[in-house]
């Protein structure tokens, strides 16, 4: 793992975007796995910007998002599909086609998760898979449990992860209860991970993953296996982590 610091959220999402747009100049066909939710947000808004001063194309580029609401249609504000809609996709000139989120509202969804999986394999698998980390150390929806050789699959969200979604709903009741999501497995065969962390609240998390053992109770722990991971975290995610080595 590389551990890149900086020293706020808006640098972490400056950075991560320069390394995304890096990316795509080198590869204009990327296959790029993106993520949603307040940590991202912001790395969004830095490529969006970039696109509109510089014009670069992602017309050849494919995303996949890691998961969506069980329940909700991709035209529901609260679904991911409108979500990255309204905050990326809409604003940059890729190919909506090339876009990919799991279908919600399906009734077959054991087989929109299959379908799912194998549309990822057709393309040849990510080449760069955005992640965020969650504060019990989930990645994607993958809640502490899951199986490490885990495929695209059903998840029910625990209610620290609802409650951390909550600011997305009018109210916490409204949080769905469960969510499609790519599983470990299938995160880990990205050819390179791009992990960003900010904030006080994720110090404990950040601590466990960088000094902890590697552990299904804590899924994001699973990352110390990839070849090719880079953590770009501020300084308050960092703290404790920082405070753990000197101890050493």
């Amino acid at each position: 793992m590389r551990i890149i610091e900086v020293k706020d959220y808006k640098a972490m999402s400056k950075k991560a975007a320069e390394t995304i747009l890096e990316k795509v100049r080198t590869n204009p066909a990327i296959i790029l796995g993106l993520a949603t939710g307040n940590t991202p947000a912001g790395t969004y808004a830095n490529l969006i910007e970039d696109h509109k001063t510089n014009q670069i194309s992602y017309k050849q580029v494919t995303t996949f998002n890691l998961d969506e609401y069980i329940g909700l249609a991709g035209d529901n504000p609260n679904s991911y599909r409108y979500f990255m809609n309204d905050i990326l996709f809409n604003h940059l000139d890729v190919e909506m086609s090339g876009t990919h989120i799991p279908r919600g509202d399906t009734k077959g969804i054991q087989e929109e998760c299959q379908l799912y999986e194998q549309l990822i394999e057709n393309y040849g698998g990510i080449d760069l898979q955005i992640l965020g980390l969650g504060s019990n150390g989930h990645i994607g929806f993958n809640e502490p449990g899951t199986p490490f050789d885990s495929k695209t699959h059903i998840v029910n969200l625990t209610d620290s992860t609802r409650k951390a979604n909550a600011s997305f709903f009018d109210k916490q009741e409204n949080v769905p209860f469960q969510a499609i999501t790519m599983g470990i497995a299938t995160i880990m065969r990205s050819k390179e991970i791009l992990l960003l962390i900010s904030g006080d609240k994720k110090k404990e998390a950040v601590d466990r993953l960088l000094h902890g053992d590697i552990d299904e109770s804590f899924p994001a722990s699973v990352l110390k296996r990839h070849p090719d991971v880079t953590i770009i975290a501020d300084e308050a995610a960092l703290a404790k982590a920082r405070r753990s080595s000197h101890d050493q």
